[in-house]
């Protein structure tokens, strides 16, 4: 199979590497705007910025070409995956609306908003509106791209309404060090994914004000419920949130060393201002942009998300870490399941 991976960082060189390793003999090519970058990668064989230290497999080919041959290179592929950060994706879609292979996209968040477009989107409702003809899908779910890339243990979803796409995903990526299982619901594969990062935030501001395990706990179980009641909403099947890119994606995110919105609360909890804490990470952060349009997504249907308000609040500078922990344990008692 020829792959086509797009966007050069951290998730996507780290896809492309598994896919290199592949015992099918995938051909795949891994592409970014840069040419510089693509010239080092090409000759160092290493992923500098993003992968230090992990070696690019030699049957891997970096590349650039200018973006408006993108589509052209990428349809010469029998599979295209877009590695862009959320921010990017409509535009990368607009570019590839004629492909006539599988696309899949490994962003994940809800749209913010930008000159003549309302925020809030997932990434199959961008694509709906700017390449309606796309069969196209997901592939989320636990997962920090170091260990894809040093082929430890993983599991990820493959989610669309196509079958096809499924399928592709499958054979594409599913080897003896990352599992890839099918899944439908891909309202409830992106909420899981762009919720989860809100919900890190809140839990490295527990973890960093030193709350105890007690108080972690009872947020990512809180949090669960959050991000279940609003893709129940939005339409999603509610065993979904129990799986790898509902419970799985956000005990991974929220605990995990590795994961950058952790970070951000973590950096918040020491006292730095928002600015601060996103330009010490040197990698994006999707909660920090998602939250406020989860947020509004949310009270448009109606669906109450305190964690994730008490999280905007804080990312807009309304209350210091120690009033959004009180904000939250100060609210009325209530049944569990209400």
């Amino acid at each position: 199979m020829k792959i086509a991976v797009i966007g050069a960082g951290a998730w996507g060189t780290a896809l492309a590497i598994s896919a290199s390793r592949h015992a099918a003999g995938h051909v795949v090519q891994l592409w970014t705007r840069d040419a510089a970058v693509a010239k080092d990668m090409q000759t160092q064989r290493v992923n500098a910025r993003y992968l230090p230290g992990i070696q690019l497999p030699p049957a891997l080919q970096v590349l650039s070409t200018p973006l408006l041959d993108v589509s052209a290179w990428a349809c010469q592929h029998d599979l295209i995956v877009v590695a862009t950060p959320m921010a990017a994706l409509r535009a990368m879609l607009q570019t590839l609306s004629a492909a006539q292979v599988p696309v899949a996209w490994l962003c994940k968040g809800f749209e913010a908003a930008s000159e003549g477009i309302e925020s809030g989107a997932m990434p199959h409702e961008v694509c709906q509106q700017v390449a309606p003809h796309l069969m196209a899908g997901a592939l989320s779910g636990p997962s920090f791209a170091l260990e894809v890339a040093q082929a430890q243990p993983t599991a990820l979803v493959a989610a669309s309404a196509h079958q096809q796409v499924r399928q592709i995903l499958v054979d594409a990526f599913h080897s003896p060090s990352l599992r890839i299982y099918a899944n439908e619901d891909m309202v409830g594969v992106e909420v899981g994914g762009a919720v989860k990062n809100v919900l890190a935030i809140a839990t490295g501001l527990c973890d960093g004000l030193n709350l105890g395990l007690n108080a972690r706990a009872a947020l990512i179980t809180r949090g669960l419920s959050e991000m279940t009641r609003l893709g129940v909403a939005l339409g999603a099947k509610p065993e979904t949130f129990m799986g790898l890119s509902g419970l799985g994606d956000l005990v991974l995110t929220a605990t995990g060393d590795l994961s950058r919105n952790r970070k951000v609360g973590l950096l918040l909890a020491q006292g730095m201002d928002l600015q601060q804490a996103v330009q010490s990470l040197g990698h994006v952060a999707e909660g920090v942009y998602s939250a406020r349009t989860v947020l509004k997504r949310a009270q448009a249907l109606g669906v109450e998300m305190p964690i994730a308000q008490a999280v905007v609040a804080l990312l807009d500078g309304q209350l210091k870490p120690a009033e959004a922990v009180a904000a939250l344990m100060g609210r009325g008692a209530k049944g569990e399941l209400a």
